[in-house]
């Protein structure tokens, strides 16, 4: 497990830092449909930076230890990565529908002040979501054993060590995930719903090839990243089998931040045309 959950880690830094590079340096890129997956990127690599390497220690380590301000920080930007990308998917998920919907409108619609607005929404809301739900999972009196039956620091099994009442938290958590996961969730169904709508009254068959491509490759992230997040936050003390939790938080911890850069660059002529022009103007320097 240790080797691959290490090439996943490279290739998933690698592949997101190759985007993030790649739009900075294309000017033609820089339009709110890369800017908001340059945002993207910069969040799964942070994400990833946040779980893989005290999980690679932990494969690695007959009986790792965490220390307590260290599980702190670790749960934090778990939380506030987690949390922007929920907000970040349905902002871009809006983008896309601005742009098939109405592609008229589209620049007005999605003008550099609105980009800027939903990128610092997204943001700050993850950033208020892990100040919130960490300081209070962190109030809570533990003691008893301190083992961690987990991969990392996240809040379902640290809240199972507290030796006190966690309803009031477990509702916050019910309530909270709703509004962060399933609400912004159900709205990108919705906006695709409209788009598959759009894109089946298109004339032109290449346009409608393109429109399924570019929201297929958006959805198949999101639905898995969405869907495995709800499961794991929506009862925080769920009666799922440890195995089963690890593999649920695995399946948005490992498998979103990798997908991502697959998804998004290989299936996106744009990102490709962009990679062979850097490559040229690179290989034209050094004959010159």
């Amino acid at each position: 497990m240790f080797g691959a959950f290490l090439v996943i880690y490279l290739v998933t830094l690698i592949g997101n830092a190759l985007i993030i590079t790649i739009i900075f340096l294309d000017q033609s890129l820089h339009i709110p449909m890369y800017l908001f997956l340059q945002n993207l990127s910069v969040v799964e690599m942070s994400f990833s930076a946040a779980i893989t390497p005290e999980m690679l220690v932990v494969l690695t380590t007959e009986k790792a230890t965490i220390s307590f301000g260290g599980c702190f920080a670790q749960m934090y930007f778990i939380l506030l990565f987690g949390g922007t990308e929920c907000f970040l998917l349905g902002a871009m998920a809006y983008d896309r529908f601005a742009a098939i919907c109405h592609p008229l409108s589209y620049p007005v619609i999605m003008n550099k002040r609105v980009f800027l607005k939903l990128v610092m929404c997204s943001w700050i809301s993850g950033i208020m979501v892990a100040t919130v739900q960490t300081t209070w999972v962190f109030s809570f009196p533990y003691c008893g054993h301190r083992e961690i039956n987990h991969l990392f620091c996240e809040t379902p099994p640290v809240l199972e060590l507290a030796c006190a009442d966690t309803f009031l938290f477990e509702v916050y958590a019910f309530t909270g995930t709703i509004l962060i996961v399933m609400v912004p969730f159900l709205l990108i169904l919705l906006s695709y719903t409209r788009i598959l709508f759009t894109i089946l009254k298109m004339p032109s068959t290449t346009g409608r090839q393109k429109a399924f491509s570019t929201c297929a490759s958006h959805l198949t992230s999101v639905t898995l990243f969405y869907g495995t997040a709800s499961i794991t936050y929506l009862q925080p003390k769920s009666r799922y089998s440890p195995d089963t939790k690890k593999l649920m938080s695995l399946a948005y911890t490992l498998l979103t931040p990798l997908l991502n850069p697959l998804i998004y660059s290989l299936r996106n002529k744009e990102m490709k045309r962009a990679v062979v022009k850097l490559w040229e103007r690179k290989v034209a320097l050094h004959t010159a």
